[in-house]
């Protein structure tokens, strides 16, 4: 079992939000996500260049398959689950749910910029 008590951080919404998902479930779900992205429905939505959380320009190759919840958080490998993402971006939000990635954003947007010296 994956158990996600460790990967939160003080402070957060989600903080005491604890989800057990069973390995075979997430084998199960990591085997339907390397089929949707070879549908043709998947091609389409990366033709289209644009990563979901920055709505920057990309190439297809750029992007990546980002599970809005995450498979070892529970997600679905299926089509209202997944978006394209930029590596940096899909890099950046990680396991995060959509509530824990609006809080990081939040958070990132309160952050004094540091000055380069």
């Amino acid at each position: 079992m994956i158990s996600n008590t460790d990967i939160f951080t003080k402070g957060t919404v989600m903080e005491h939000f604890i989800l057990e998902v069973n390995e075979t479930d997430v084998r199960r779900e990591r085997e339907k996500s390397r089929e949707l992205r070879k549908s043709r429905w998947w091609q389409n939505r990366l033709a289209l260049g644009v990563c979901h959380y920055c709505g920057g320009n990309f190439s297809p190759d750029e992007l990546t398959m980002d599970h809005l919840v995450p498979v070892s958080r529970g997600g679905k490998a299926s089509r209202n689950n997944v978006v394209p993402a930029c590596k940096e971006c899909n890099s950046r939000k990680k396991y995060l749910l959509p509530i824990e990635w609006e809080e990081y954003l939040a958070k990132q947007d309160n952050q004094p910029m540091e000055s380069s010296k």
